[in-house]
């Protein structure tokens, strides 16, 4: 039943029995035959055929969409399957979004291979858009992003945090004695920013127009593809930034800098986890997905300085 599952899934997103027939290494006869007694046990016509190809039915439609559940569903139980009978350490697939994985993520893999060392992980680092087809395509288990996501049926996402953006000043300011800034008096600074594109600005750009001020009122001075540049600049002076408070917690400890809460209305951004809707989680993806939802835990990692064991940590950065 699985093989007929599998050759009606590959007609229904091909549209061709000649280029299933081909790909499945398999003759065009044999491939109608799959359909033919698959139609006939569900007593349902699942394809139209023409000159140019098939098309799904409406009854293939909703067919296709189970078809699909049932063989992920026994997917992921063969490679569960292989893992113990090769008594394999588990390893996920992770993807982030630039902040988290330089700022957050780092604590979260020292904690974890802390309390769970047989869990190995394998993180790349894009953006939101890449992140998301990774785990449609699930070429990632989990995706951590920051910001919005464009909605899909075959995508899960679920907020964990709230990240919220503010203003820092050297801690030789002016402003450094204040604990927050309100947003007229902005533009009378000289201004540090990631670059257009990015997803900071972005952010940053539609809460300040929400609040009404425009963002080209702003005395950008400098823009960079880098948090960590940003900071630099920062601390020797050179300007001011919105950025995300997470970057900067460890240094406003340390008193290179201080950070503004904005008087007229806080900036928050939701930072989400991206699941493959089709796909069942493991016990130890679960494990982190819990994590990231239990803020007094996760403060309590986010807060440690775990830097000795980043090296334990298994990091494929990618763009």
């Amino acid at each position: 039943m699985e093989e007929r599952f599998r050759v009606f899934k590959e007609v229904a997103e091909s549209k061709n029995i000649t280029l299933s027939a081909k790909k499945l290494h398999m003759s065009q006869p044999s491939i109608s035959l799959q359909i033919q007694n698959l139609e006939d046990q569900y007593g349902a016509r699942f394809f139209d055929r023409t000159n140019k190809g098939v098309t799904l039915t409406k009854e293939g439609q909703i067919f296709y969409a189970h078809v699909r559940s049932v063989l992920d569903l026994l997917s992921n139980a063969r490679e569960q399957m292989h893992a113990l009978a090769k008594d394999q350490r588990s390893l996920i697939y992770l993807g982030a979004t630039l902040t988290i994985g330089e700022y957050i993520l780092p604590n979260i893999l020292a904690f974890l291979y802390r309390t769970h060392p047989d869990v190995d992980f394998k993180v790349k680092i894009a953006n939101t858009e890449l992140i998301a087809q990774d785990v449609l395509e699930k070429k990632m288990h989990i995706g951590l992003i920051e910001g919005p996501v464009s909605r899909h049926k075959d995508l899960n996402v679920e907020s964990f945090w709230e990240d919220e953006l503010v203003v820092v000043v050297p801690y030789s300011h002016p402003w450094a004695s204040r604990i927050s800034i309100s947003l007229a008096e902005l533009p009378h600074e000289r201004f540090v920013t990631r670059e257009v594109g990015s997803g900071t600005r972005r952010v940053m750009e539609n809460a300040l127009k929400e609040r009404g001020l425009d963002p080209d009122q702003l005395n950008v001075t400098m823009e960079l593809g880098s948090t960590q540049a940003i900071k630099q600049l920062v601390s020797a002076g050179l300007g001011i930034t919105i950025i995300s408070s997470l970057t900067v917690s460890r240094e406003c400890d340390q008193k290179v800098f201080k950070m503004l809460k904005i008087q007229d209305s806080p900036i928050y951004r939701p930072l989400s986890i991206l699941t493959n809707a089709r796909t069942t989680q493991t016990k130890d993806e679960r494990v982190l997905i819990n994590l990231l939802h239990d803020h007094s835990l996760l403060s309590d990692v986010l807060s440690e300085d775990y830097s000795e064991l980043e090296e334990h940590t298994s990091m494929v950065r990618g763009r």
